[in-house]
């Protein structure tokens, strides 16, 4: 006969006596684990994970008059936040909050009231927003529900803040030119998004400032298609050695039409991307591109809130959301 009765849920009780510490201490885990002892801490965790222990959220509630909800306000345009998402919900998780996800419609001013409407209700005792909203420090509700905004877009979902800096370009453009190359052509994005005009200007800047020569400034708009156009449009002689992609499938389609006009990457023509998706990395010859750490970009903006909840001071510490990670679509310069 096949036991289907459901397990019990294990109790905080049963973890302190595992961990061999108080209830209090193990409540504290969840809490504010930073005031804990690194081998308490760690005798904690291992015994919260050998019994698959998760906080009673409506216990806490009940005794705190806390949700142990946090909430994450996302953009319903363009951009996918799914990364992001994943970094903060991975952050608010390991502190013992459960993430609800909103997609609030409108523009900035009506999305805000909508944020601080959600801030007085009391169903969440915190949120991170990753649309735009007005003013995020004047954003305190009159409940005192902590908000932290992560201005990294715009209203229309354009990738500004953090997510617009080209200084990664630069470590594109200096390692070519170790690798012997002097000639370079960039073909842009959309240059209505502050991120194509950043790297844009940081590509022309670079090249001024290392003695380079740019071939031209081609711009596109994020597609493979601009790409292609671009790269079949290239004189045969007196062309650049090295293509500066606004982004893979920019790289994909450069790479498609040098590869149909007999060039071969990266004997001929060395091609860069941007934004390290998967496919880049499966493509033959596989593509050096530049990494964005959008977990990282959410898990720090959850950290912020969190600190905020607890009422400790957030980390400062910057830290660089791109990296450039070679692959073989690069090498030297040809004779």
């Amino acid at each position: 006969m096949t036991d289907t009765a459901p397990h019990r849920r294990p109790t905080i009780m049963e973890v302190a006596r595992l961990a061999d510490v108080s209830h209090q201490t193990v409540s504290r885990f969840f809490r504010a684990p930073d005031g804990l002892k690194p081998a308490t801490k760690a005798r904690v965790q291992a015994a919260v994970d050998q019994l698959n222990y998760r906080p009673n959220l409506v216990a806490r509630s009940m005794r705190t008059r806390r949700t142990g909800r946090l909430a994450v306000v996302v953009p319903t345009l363009a951009y996918s936040p799914a990364r992001m998402l994943a970094g903060a919900s991975a952050a608010a998780h390991a502190a013992g909050y459960a993430v609800e996800v909103l997609a609030l419609e409108g523009g900035a001013g009506e999305r805000t009231e909508r944020v601080a409407e959600l801030a007085d209700s009391g169903q969440v005792d915190g949120i991170v927003s990753f649309a735009p909203v007005l003013a995020s420090l004047e954003l305190q509700a009159s409940s005192g529900t902590p908000i932290v905004a992560s201005a990294d877009f715009d209203d229309e979902m354009r990738g500004i803040g953090e997510l617009a800096d080209a200084s990664a370009l630069v470590d594109l453009i200096r390692g070519l030119a170790e690798r012997g190359h002097r000639r370079f052509l960039h073909i842009t994005g959309d240059l209505q998004f502050a991120s194509a005009r950043a790297r844009r200007d940081t590509y022309l800047e670079a090249i001024a400032a290392l003695g380079l020569e740019s071939t031209g400034v081609i711009e596109g708009d994020w597609s493979a298609e601009s790409g292609m156009a671009a790269v079949r449009g290239l004189p045969e002689r007196d062309r650049a050695t090295a293509v500066m992609a606004a982004n893979d499938l920019v790289a994909a389609g450069a790479i498609r039409a040098a590869m149909d006009r007999g060039w071969r990457v990266p004997d001929d023509l060395s091609v860069t991307g941007w934004d390290d998706q998967q496919l880049g990395r499966l493509m033959s010859p596989a593509l050096t591109s530049v990494e964005v750490d959008l977990e990282g970009l959410g898990s720090r903006a959850m950290t912020r809130l969190i600190a905020a909840l607890r009422g400790e001071r957030a980390p400062t510490e910057a830290q660089q959301i791109h990296r450039v990670i070679w692959r073989e679509s690069t090498g030297p310069a040809p004779d």
